[in-house]
């Protein structure tokens, strides 16, 4: 059989192994039984050897089906990766129209923005650091425009992403990329990925949190981050190679208006936060400043996929490596680097997985606290 189809890794999590196909940069996860028959059909010289080896167990038109099947996955998980090729774009200084600076302690960007509205792409995250540079030293310049109904990034005058004006969350991730390359002195080719999930920290070790939207993750980082935890990320959590500890982005939490009632009597000047209005279906939203963490980064111990249900109880328990990951990889960036694929597959093995649900916010805080310190323990 072709064997350029096969796995580049494959790691085994519980009752499922998660198998890594480089030419895709796919992730996927199937159970043992699949394995078994992936692999003698991969090992067999030809599909009527890999049908002779299975014949005792089935028809002959189970067999037939089983063989298609296979050929079939491994077909979808090789289809080429396709990273994106920018083209070049010369940079219309004439749109310059609204200019930014934000000052991260003594390191400082600018951004320049076409208009009010697509000011409201990144603006809002990042208000709390809109002051001057406090020694002219601007780390990078960016430019984000509106064209075509294309947004359009660029950084230090050279394109680096483009997407539709439908699709600006694309934008604002590959933003926040650049804006931690530039705090952080590194690359892009430097991270193992970004999360799609919101970050809190102990002081001592971190937390994942993830969730489909409105499933109440930003909700109970706000509510955690009253209770003495703090943040480390929102939305964009990402890792580096080097450590594989997930660092700090400096972006506010962004709260949606079904939260806004619980959250008043419970953070400090709340209600004073100005409403933003932006995207129809997200509605109104809130932006909540945290205090940066006592570090940069932090090893992280746990994933929680996060469900807000009405009246529950809380109830947090663990989960299988596929419930985690099928929320986690969709809508996250992982590098396509093999290192950093083989890294994150290491580093999945260290991680404890759970599903939480919650309404009560007094006994959520009260769980994750306890988990923390259960986790701590085996640092």
């Amino acid at each position: 059989m072709n064997n350029s189809l096969a796995p580049a890794y494959k790691k085994l999590f519980g009752e499922y192994w998660v198998l890594w196909f480089e030419v895709s940069n796919s992730y996927s996860i199937i159970e043992p039984k699949f394995k078994l028959l992936l692999e003698s059909y991969l090992e067999s010289n030809s599909k009527a050897d890999f049908l002779d080896t299975i014949s005792n167990d089935m028809s002959v038109s189970e067999s037939n089906s089983v063989s298609e099947t296979l050929f079939s996955y491994l077909n979808s998980c090789n289809e080429p990766y396709n990273s994106t090729n920018i083209p070049f774009t010369v940079l219309k200084t004439s749109q310059r129209n609204i200019s930014e600076t934000y000052t991260f302690e003594d390191k400082s960007i600018q951004i320049n923005y076409d208009s009010e509205l697509v000011k409201m792409t990144v603006h809002p995250a990042l208000a709390t650091y809109s002051k001057a540079a406090s020694n002219n030293n601007i780390l990078a310049t960016f430019d984000l425009f509106l064209e075509n109904d294309e947004l359009l990034l660029f950084q230090d005058e050279k394109l680096i992403s483009s997407a539709s004006k439908h699709s600006y969350h694309i934008i604002q991730g590959k933003f926040i990329m650049h804006l931690l390359c530039a705090l952080y002195n590194n690359l892009e080719t430097d991270w193992i990925g970004t999360f799609h999930g919101s970050t809190i920290t102990d002081g001592h070790s971190s937390i994942l949190f993830i969730g489909d939207s409105g499933k109440g993750k930003s909700t109970l980082c706000a509510l955690l981050v009253a209770n003495g935890f703090q943040l480390l990320a929102d939305d964009v959590s990402p890792l580096l190679s080097k450590d594989q500890h997930i660092y700090y982005n400096p972006s506010a939490i962004s709260i949606k208006k079904g939260a806004f009632e619980l959250l008043e009597p419970l953070v400090n000047g709340f209600e004073n936060l100005p409403i933003v209005k932006f995207n129809k279906t997200k509605g109104d939203l809130k932006y909540m400043p945290c205090v940066k963490p006592n570090k940069d980064h932090y090893p992280c111990t746990a994933i929680i996929s996060v469900n807000y249900k009405p009246n529950s109880k809380t109830k947090l328990e663990k989960v299988s490596v596929k419930t985690i990951l099928e929320t986690l990889i969709p809508d996250s960036w992982l590098s396509p680097n093999p290192l950093h694929a083989n890294q994150f597959l290491d580093w999945l093995g260290q991680l404890a997985f759970y599903q939480l649900t919650y309404s009560d916010t007094q006994s959520v805080t009260t769980e994750i606290a306890k988990l923390f310190k259960q986790l701590n323990k085996k640092l």
